[in-house]
């Protein structure tokens, strides 16, 4: 009995999907391919900006090409009630960034680097009129700009030598370092590396540039006690360093996030706090403290509140990122006001009014929007939505009536600019960049499954469809694994691991949420703790099970599996542990755990993730460690690595490609020099698939 709601809601789906395949294969001749210039080449609409009084939008838009010097990125303005087409603010070959508002809602700032720049700067417009405005011309470039309340100052950051404490200092230690004649680089504490770059010794400060003629830029941070610690430095993104820094009320202070304890980054989590110092400089005095992160300070209008994100993730693997509040001036312990909320705050902005806060968050495969009350209480959906992704969610400050804006897209909708409107639970587009483009493809919306494990855990799928779709005839099976593993498959159009274009030449794509996914609740996330491997690579295989079970046009003798970072880890894992799979595709996945301990940019989280160091010998050390399966390699296997990866270094993909060889296993290597942990260049990212398609049709008899 209890089957047979299963069996109907199954029949159900295969029913609706033949009875609609006629419909989409008639209507899939009509319509483009998915090809990766059609992706590639589509128009990239970025963060929407809304001004304080709730009337204009600012965003940039990316014009991309294969070649970088032909790409480009202008800022564009629309109404934000719609009332007219966006038009383009600026017409420059480098492109736009940062964008931040005036509290009069006249002017913007923004980054640039434009001709005659030898580094960004910050600029200004003034929207009614004349050309931007070049305010900072700083030997270290400047970033993350945002205007003291008067107007009349703007706060930037700069990466600078330690112990200059001002432009020409700077300039002069870059001078005498160009003059050394020798090249080394020198460490004397954890980390050495990040992402794809070697670190050095600048240090992230913020400085306040004076609007007047002539000001210079004052470096609030210099010869402060807290950046001479070994530990300081902003908070990490893998990209670089950032310090959230924003101005205060008054317009006398400025309050900023940083870690005092990188450092000791090797053997235990490090943590970052808030600090406040001085807009005249002075020595920044910390904020909150403990094993929780703090990051994203927003004042609220009144001035009262200070809202932020907190992260308790001391000794964890995966923690949800929660929004906080505490009275302003500082006064007691923060305060959780998503406290009951079991899903990570991904973007979140505050009302005009300041009673609300609206957030997004992955739930389930969608990023969803919700709202929160600003002193705390339940966190609901703000619309009921069944499809896509809400992003950068942001509100106009000064609005009494909420002017809510953010990105909405779909796995066949680019990001576009809407504005939402919850009392109706729907949203207006105020740009359509790629719309057309998007609605000319040959692509169908992703569709949804759960089952529940041979572990009892229910395990949310999405499958992607071939183009010309027909559910009478029978396709092989990819099955894609995202990485993270504190990541989701979701309705979303991804450039990196694009679903249709992965089944462009005839595959069912199948996407699995396993254990350790986010967007299904912090446990979830956390129990592939000691289980990296085993646990999830079983719920891809149970998964694929299912839905050779559920739907009648997948082929079950026809499969491949692929995957990308810690998808790559467990695409290497299936190499050694079945023969289900007629090839593999890996990219930038671990061979040997242990070696990926001792040279990836971070370490302590893998740690944990083993319940000790490689010495101690855990059994997860031992027993889930995909080189200690190479006995076993049997599978046609494509490795793919970029050269400047450090996040899963190159040695990695070249143990795993020796294993291959010495296995006599059919393998293939990419090893792509200008890539790091993800293959960005277009041209790189056009013959990646194309060697992907290739190496899965040879062994997948795709025609």
């Amino acid at each position: 009995m209890p089957k047979a709601p299963y069996l109907f809601r199954a029949l159900i789906v295969v029913c609706c999907l033949s009875a609609t395949s006629a419909v989409s294969s008639a209507l899939a001749q009509t319509k483009a391919p998915v090809t990766h210039e059609a992706l590639w080449l589509m128009p990239r609409v970025g963060a929407p900006s809304p001004s304080p009084d709730g009337k204009w939008v600012v965003f940039p838009v990316t014009e991309p090409s294969y070649t970088e010097q032909e790409q480009v990125t202008d800022l564009w303005i629309v109404p934000a009630d719609g009332a007219s087409a966006p038009r383009r603010l600026t017409h420059t070959k480098g492109g736009e960034s940062s964008v931040a508002w005036s509290a009069d809602s006249r002017r913007i700032a923004f980054v640039a680097k434009r001709e005659g720049d030898d580094q960004n700067q910050v600029y200004t417009l003034d929207l009614s009129g004349g050309e931007a405005q070049r305010v900072t011309n700083i030997s270290t470039g400047a970033g993350s700009p945002q205007w003291r309340p008067d107007g009349r100052a703007i706060l930037f950051t700069s990466r600078v030598y330690p112990g200059a404490r001002d432009d020409a200092a700077n300039r002069s230690v870059a001078e005498e370092r160009k003059k050394l004649k020798y090249t080394v680089r020198s460490f004397d504490a954890f980390p050495v590396r990040r992402w794809d770059r070697w670190l050095d010794d600048r240090q992230l400060h913020v400085l306040v540039q004076p609007l007047e003629p002539g000001a210079a830029p004052v470096d609030l941070l210099a010869g402060s006690k807290l950046v001479q610690g070994p530990g300081y430095a902003g908070r990490v993104l893998d990209t670089g360093e950032e310090l959230d820094a924003v101005w205060a009320p008054d317009g006398q202070s400025i309050v900023f996030a940083a870690t005092t304890d990188l450092n000791q980054s090797a053997r235990a989590t490090s943590h970052t706090d808030l600090f406040q110092v001085s807009a005249s400089r002075g020595e920044p005095t910390q904020l909150t403290s403990g094993d929780v992160s703090y990051e994203h300070p927003h004042f609220a209008a009144d001035g009262r509140t200070i809202y932020f994100s907190a992260t308790a993730d001391a000794d964890q693997i995966y923690a949800h990122e929660r929004i906080a509040s505490a009275p302003w001036p500082w006064a007691g312990k923060p305060k959780i006001v998503t406290s009951g909320f079991d899903r990570s705050v991904a973007s979140w902005s505050l009302s005009g009014d300041g009673r609300s806060i609206y957030l997004t968050a992955e739930d389930a495969g969608l990023e969803k929007l919700y709202v929160v009350s600003a002193s705390g209480g339940e966190t609901r959906e703000a619309i009921k939505q069944e499809r896509g992704v809400y992003t950068s969610v942001s509100v106009a400050s000064q609005s009494n009536s909420p002017v809510i804006l953010a990105n909405w897209a779909s796995a066949t909708e680019p990001a576009e600019i809407v504005r939402i409107d919850p009392a109706t639970g729907s949203h207006r587009r105020l740009t359509s960049f790629a719309v057309d483009q998007a609605a000319a493809l040959s692509w169908q919306p992703l569709q949804h499954f759960w089952f529940t494990s041979s572990r009892g855990r229910r395990i949310h799928n999405l499958i992607a469809l071939p183009p010309g779709f027909d559910a009478s005839r029978k396709y092989p099976l990819l099955v894609e694994i995202h990485g993270g593993a504190a990541n989701m498959w979701r309705d979303q159009i991804t450039l990196r691991w694009n679903y249709h274009l992965l089944a462009s030449p005839g595959y069912v794509v199948l996407l699995t949420n396993y254990t350790g996914s986010t967007g299904f609740g912090e446990q979830f996330a956390r129990d592939i703790k000691l289980d990296p491997f085993a646990g999830p690579a079983s719920e891809l295989n149970e998964a694929a099970d299912e839905a050779i079970r559920r739907f009648s046009f997948i082929d079950g003798t026809r499969q491949a599996a692929a995957g990308a970072s810690y998808g790559g880890h467990l695409a290497n894992w299936l190499e050694g542990t079945t023969t289900r799979y007629k090839a593999i595709v890996s990219h930038a996945g671990l061979a040997n755990a242990e070696s990926q301990w001792g040279a990836s940019d971070g370490i302590y989280h893998r740690e944990l993730m083993a319940g000790g160091p490689p010495w101690e010998e855990t059994p997860t050390w031992r027993t889930q460690n995909p080189i200690h399966n190479a006995a076993k390699f049997r599978t046609p296997i494509l490795l793919s690595v970029g050269e400047r990866d450090f996040r899963v270094p190159l040695n990695n993909t070249l143990e795993m490609w020796s294993a291959v060889q010495r296995m006599q296993v059919p393998g293939r290597l990419l090893v792509w020099p200008n890539a790091n942990h993800w293959i960005l260049d277009g041209n790189d990212s056009r013959h990646f698939y194309e060697e992907v398609h290739a190496w899965l049709a040879r062994w997948l008899n795709v025609n």
